[in-house]
């Protein structure tokens, strides 16, 4: 136990050291005046790609801004995201167009045109000036499996309007699209319940 004088000299010295910390902090923070619509991708083998993707969507929602949302892979299935964003019609377009797995399906060349269908929207979303942020989930898995030509999907991306942000989710995203992003975060997995024989429950999957 400390003693009260050695508890005080503790106590000092942690707030000697935040009052430096927060110098450094506010020295950072006076150049960074510039806003711009990022390009942000998401992805990595670990799980909570979306998850972060949509926890962004729901900022802007509490900002008022309108969002849209276009599934690639997903949409055979009704997610607790959909209900929630079915509350706020106003701000959110939330289109699931996808029909599953490619391994669900089966069939190359209804997933290439399924593909190419969202993309569409993508591209309708980007290029209204309404949508202050569009998310593209799952693109990068359509992107793998050559499902959309790459060539295109980065000459949208990179000639958006300056002011949207384009959020891009799925594993093995393409080097050329980590190299075009502003913002690209990883998600490592560590540890998985899937593993464990734990199957994907509501509420945390989907």
């Amino acid at each position: 136990m400390h003693a009260p004088d050695a508890q005080q000299s503790d106590d000092d010295r942690h707030n000697e050291k935040m009052k430096k910390k927060q110098a450094a902090h506010d020295k950072i923070m006076v150049s960074k005046t510039r806003e711009q619509g990022l390009l942000i991708v998401h992805t990595g083998k670990g799980k909570g790609k979306t998850t972060a993707a949509l926890g962004m969507v729901v900022r802007a929602i509490g900002h008022g801004r309108k969002v849209g949302v276009v599934q690639f892979v997903k949409g055979a299935m009704t997610t607790g995201e959909k209900v929630v964003f079915d509350a706020f019609p106003a701000n959110i377009e939330f289109k699931p167009m996808g029909e599953g797995f490619t391994w669900d399906t089966q069939d190359r060349a209804r997933d290439i045109a399924v593909a190419r269908e969202a993309w569409e929207e993508v591209k309708r979303m980007i290029a209204d000036p309404s949508y202050h942020m569009v998310l593209a989930d799952e693109l990068n898995i359509v992107l793998r499996y050559d499902y959309l030509p790459l060539d295109e999907v980065l000459a949208v991306l990179t000639a958006k309007p300056e002011m949207k942000h384009v959020i891009v989710t799925g594993r093995n995203a393409p080097e050329a699209l980590i190299e075009a992003a502003d913002l690209v975060t990883e998600m490592t997995l560590v540890k998985h319940p899937f593993r464990s024989g734990v199957k994907a429950q509501a509420g945390i999957e989907f």
